[in-house]
């Protein structure tokens, strides 16, 4: 576990396999942006005190998707923490385990990778407390604006907090080797690069990734940046 600490209201938990964020209110409430894979409840509570905040004022959690690197622990934390689970109401069936996901469309260098990477534990059921459809507004940095971005999955959803100049991108977008670009293991490829086009068009300094480096200045610049090299291939 490695904690960076973003802006004074937000902080980057790195797991062993995938991140999480930390929002912070200055009524102290916090938020948790996805929970990394199942068994990561304590790590997490434990980056929440290291932190310097307490688990027990965690009010939300926001899934940006099902897959299990990003729901895995959101169960286990809901139910010792008692936050409500927000997610999109796509996302809610294959959450609950009422449904089975919608298959991956792999590209051969994709399917390179996925062979590559390690198994993960399945995500266990969760409730979802909170479904949206996209264009709500939250209760955390300002008024947080879901924004549904599918192809990565049916359900993707963004979280843009414009009072604060924020982003977050789930999936939809990643930030590797200093290279902003299209998320990978998408369900929809195609409608996938249309909806990181649509990300592209929303102001916002910091952007923060489902994987890779956030971008604390400049974040739409490089999405924008990203999309212009998309339009020379």
């Amino acid at each position: 576990m490695e904690i960076t600490r973003i802006r004074p209201e937000l902080t980057l938990v790195t797991l062993d396999f995938g991140a999480v964020y930390l929002w912070r209110d200055e009524d102290g409430s916090l938020t948790l942006i996805d929970t990394g894979t199942a068994g990561q409840a304590d790590t997490i509570e434990q980056a929440i005190r290291a932190d310097g905040a307490d688990p027990a004022a965690l009010r939300t959690i926001v899934l940006t998707h099902y897959h299990e690197d990003h729901a895995g622990s959101a169960a286990e934390l809901s139910r010792r923490l008692g936050a409500e689970v927000v997610a999109h109401r796509l996302e809610a069936p294959v959450l609950r385990g009422e449904q089975q996901p919608r298959p991956m469309v792999l590209s051969p260098f994709e399917q390179e990778i996925w062979d590559s990477l390690p198994s993960l534990p399945p995500a266990p059921p969760c409730a979802v407390d909170r479904e949206v459809a996209g264009g709500e507004k939250l209760g955390f940095g300002g008024g947080a604006v879901v924004v549904h971005v599918p192809g990565h999955t049916d359900g993707s959803i963004a979280l843009h907090l414009p009072e604060r100049g924020v982003l977050f991108t789930g999936d939809l977008a990643a930030n590797l080797e200093h290279r902003t670009m299209p998320g990978i293991f998408n369900a929809d490829p195609a409608l996938a690069v249309e909806s990181f086009r649509r990300l592209s068009e929303l102001e916002a300094d910091t952007v923060l990734f489902g994987h890779g480096v956030p971008i604390a200045e400049g974040g739409s610049a490089a999405l924008r940046r990203a999309v212009e090299q998309l339009g020379q291939h």
